[in-house]
């Protein structure tokens, strides 16, 4: 393009004369192009509009134009109304706006800039920048046949990433031989785009394969290459494979980055070898490289995953406090709310969860999926169901994971019919159900009772094609537990075999927890005698399964075999363990002293030893476990010792629940301290712990050790709204205290009010009541409760009548002792007009001196 200027770019000289070169002086053509520099430079456009609340930005490229194309074409273009002369991106956006089935080659076809080959790198840029891969594929296709068109690197490896992105490896290797035949030769970004794509789909051998290809076509592999190379062999699990590329990376000069760390870290996450990746990052730190968000994002879930949750909170507030370093973004927030929800915290779950939406992030559905799951687990369907329709709302499309998870929850909560309904939403919205979430739709039935439908699903789960697993069987299986179904535990495990599922140690636990729960021992302990035929090596849950099923089954004797057999496999013990372990102890020392057999001294050592060791494994002990020590104690008669524990319990912070009052008010009244035991009562009343049978017993009994009447008066107040279910043991023990202490009238009363209450009255009650009326000498109220026993159809036994006899004999004189005689005949007709004549018979039979001793 030639122009004229004062100030030339290019001069030609015209000619040498004098006024030629006053010419030249003022007159000279421009013969050079416009720079094309600007044309490709990005610029920012941008669009609000109020009124809708929408904002947008983006990037425009314009490219070589009309007036920037050869002469030639433009004198070809210049009559033809269809052709349009639009920017880059405006070719991009009319490409997007159709479907990759309409005619593309005819848009770009009217596009002038189609002649500018500088264009097009430009043009499939932005394309896979932000068009779907059937677009990419057609504009690389009409491309391909221009006749300007020349094949360049850049081109093929932004089609090879591309493939990439969409996990399409046999494509992007096709690009690459492909690229080969126009004569373009790979480079290094064209090999790193190729082993992204195979690292991408999970073949890391291919990976290496590429990457030896590369060094013999002798082009050097950069830090990129290497990255790629280690994230094929982590993503695939290889850790170790991804260890040795980053060995050789050092080897070869080439140094590790931060994204090399991450990808490192990355592979140990995917490999599930948490603790490695802990000791990476502290190496990584002695680097003096600053981790970013990516990498404390991947250790705060290695430390979930290891139980540190602790730790996994202070980087997460660390995070926020230095937000200009690594601020938290939707992932970390994602893993905290699945922190809580494995520590059942769901109350936390929706504060983090808030609190993301207050840093102005927006949640993805994993993160919603999260705090369903916080929901489910707890079984809070209601909550649950309100996060769901939230998904919707806010413009995602609830995944499978989410209606999995809505399943659970309404599983969870105990409605099986709603956990149906969701299975069937599941279908209608054409997603197709996995096996997880046919596992929790069988635990859905199998959890409430519902077993045969439990077992159905299972039948249904394989006509859709999809197989059980381990986790099948253990669902049912713990499901047959709970119903008690033995047969059915039989045919679950036979079915397990036929199916060739093998069993691991969930499995083997869930079924020996069956066959405990149904009462079978032997067949229990056969299936642990497999289990360890067969190379499965126990785990806690097996201690605790099988110790507890044999305490439940009064087997203690058993159940510290299997305690000191676990302890010799050396596996880590839980406090349930512990605690059943400390419990059959304390029963075997009560049941020595029960039969009046010698005690043996050294269960109490044995339970001690190993509460001892409880503690000293950091294993710290619960209420439960200080409440079996305390029996333990208490059966060994030794006071001081449980008196000592008690004390460690208030220092230790231990709340004290129902079971741990009475097993200390048991231990006080029999040490000689029964004042304790009514200071103990006051502060269960303060601290709100319910009262039960055995406390009110031993309160009674410390009552009639410190002949404390005033305080069984009040705590009678306490015991009349419960007399219906408190036992007669009680009762009687609190009717003879009263009787000894004189206050026959409150005895009375009491004995009026459990009359009315609908109480447990029988013969021993009676007789309490008649013994503190004869001594007491009421010998009229005496034969009045005689009758009351007659007419509530209680037989007063033959001692009564003696009793009463006598002292009319003795106390009352003749003439009273003739009413007493005269009462006693008509009380004892009533008696044999009641009494059938077998019954009559075999009444007198047991009075006969043969059965009288």
């Amino acid at each position: 393009m030639a122009t004229t200027t004062t100030a030339p770019h290019c001069l030609y000289q015209l000619g040498g004369t004098a006024a030629a070169e006053s010419t030249r002086m003022q007159s000279a053509i421009f013969c050079k192009k416009k720079s094309s520099k600007t044309a490709f430079e990005e610029t920012k456009q941008g669009f609000v509009d109020y009124d809708r609340g929408q904002h947008d930005v983006s990037d425009r490229l314009s490219g070589l134009r009309k007036d920037d194309i050869p002469g030639r074409y433009r004198v070809r273009v210049a009559g033809d109304r269809f052709q349009r002369d639009w920017t880059v991106s405006e070719v991009v956006d009319q490409v997007l706006a159709l479907t990759p089935r309409d005619d593309i080659d005819g848009l770009l076809n009217r596009w002038v800039g189609r002649f500018a080959r500088k264009n097009f790198p430009y043009l499939i840029r932005e394309l896979t920048q932000r068009g779907s891969i059937e677009h990419c594929i057609a504009v690389f296709r009409w491309m391909k046949n221009q006749k300007n068109y020349c094949a360049r690197n850049d081109i093929y490896n932004m089609m090879i990433r591309l493939h990439a992105r969409h996990n399409r490896t046999d494509q992007a290797r096709g690009l690459f031989f492909e690229m080969q035949e126009w004569r373009c030769k790979p480079d290094a970004e064209t090999y790193n785009a190729l082993i992204n794509a195979h690292g991408r789909a999970g073949q890391w051998r291919w990976a290496m394969n590429i990457m030896d290809d590369m060094l013999r076509a002798a082009i050097p592999p950069s830090r990129s290459t290497y990255n790629n190379l280690i994230n094929a062999c982590g993503s695939s699990g290889n850790w170790k494979e991804a260890l040795n590329v980053c060995k050789k990376m050092t080897d070869n000069g080439v140094g590790p980055d931060l994204v090399t760390h991450n990808i490192v870290l990355s592979a140990f996450k995917s490999g599930a070898q948490y603790s490695k990746a802990l000791s990476y990052f502290e190496l990584m730190k002695g680097t003096h490289i600053r981790p970013d968000t990516t990498t404390l994002n991947i250790i705060i879930h290695c430390l979930v995953k290891l139980q540190q949750y602790d730790k996994a909170i202070d980087i997460f507030n660390s995070m926020r406090k230095n937000k200009s370093d690594c601020r938290p973004d939707v992932v970390t927030f994602t893993s905290i709310i699945h922190l809580y929800s494995t520590c059942g915290q769901v109350e936390n779950c929706v504060a983090a969860f808030n609190m993301m939406l207050a840093e102005g992030l927006k949640p993805n559905t994993i993160s919603y999926n999260s705090l369903i799951g916080a929901y489910a687990a707890c079984g809070m369907d209601k909550e649950a169901l309100v996060v769901f329709n939230e998904i919707k709302q806010n413009g995602f499309r609830p995944d499978i994971v989410s209606y999995t998870s809505l399943l659970n929850a309404y599983g969870r909560s105990q409605k099986p019919q709603k956990a149906r309904e969701i299975f069937a939403m599941i279908k209608k919205n054409r997603l197709k159900p996995n096996i997880v979430t046919y596992n929790a739709l069988i635990d859905a039935y199998g959890s409430n009772g519902l077993l045969a439908e439990a077992i159905e699903i299972l039948r249904e789960m394989e006509q859709d094609g999809i197989y059980p697993n381990v986790v099948s069987i253990c669902t049912l299986l713990a499901a047959c537990g709970q119903c008690s179904q033995k047969v059915k535990i039989d045919t679950i495990l036979s079915a397990a075999e036929m199916r060739g599922i093998k069993l691991n140690t969930v499995a083997y636990n869930s079924a020996i927890g069956a066959y405990m729960n149904v009462g079978k021992y032997d067949k229990a302990v056969g299936l642990y005698k497999s289990m360890r035929k067969k190379n499965i090596k126990p785990d806690s849950v097996t201690c605790t399964v099988l110790i507890s099923g044999c305490c439940n089954m009064s087997k203690y004797s058993e159940a510290l075999v299997f305690m000191e057999e676990m302890m010799h496999l050396r596996l880590p013990l839980t406090k349930e363990v512990y605690s059943s372990a400390i419990c059959a102890y304390s029963k075997l020392v009560g049941l020595l002293l029960g039969l009046r057999m010698p005690l043996n001294r050294g269960q109490v050592i044995e339970a001690e030893s190993t509460f001892n060791l409880m503690k000293s494994s950091g294993c710290y002990p619960d209420v439960v476990a200080y409440t079996a020590m305390l029996d333990a104690y208490n059966a060994g008669e030794n006071w001081e010792k449980a008196y000592a524990l008690f004390e460690e319990m208030e220092v230790n912070g231990i709340k004290l629940d129902t079971i741990a009052c009475a097993a200390l008010m048991r231990a006080f009244n029999k040490g000689g301290q029964p004042g304790r035991v009514l200071s103990l009562a006051e502060s269960m009343r303060e601290k709100d712990i319910p009262f039960s049978d055995t406390i009110y017993f031993e309160m009674v009994s410390a009552c009639s050790l410190l002949h404390d009447w005033r305080t069984a008066v009040d705590i009678m107040k306490y015991i009349e709204p419960s007399l219906p279910v408190i036992s007669s043991g009680c009762l009687n023990l609190f009717l003879k205290f009263l009787g000894k202490s004189g206050k026959i009238e409150t005895m009375l009363k009491l004995f009026y009010k459990m009359l009315a209450s609908g109480a447990d009255i029988n013969l021993n009650t009676y007789s309490v009541i008649l013994k503190t009326l004869l001594s007491s000498g009421n010998w009229r109220k005496y034969l009045e409760v005689l009758q009351w026993m007659e007419d509530s159809g209680i037989q007063p036994s033959n001692e009564m009548y003696h009793d009463i006899s006598s002292y009319s004999q003795r106390c009352v004189g003749a003439e009273n002792a003739a009413v007493v005689k005269e009462r006693l005949e008509s009380v004892k007709g009533k008696s044999r007009e009641r009494i059938s004549p077998s019954q009559s018979r075999e009444s007198t039979a047991l009075s006969s001196p043969l059965f009288s001793n």
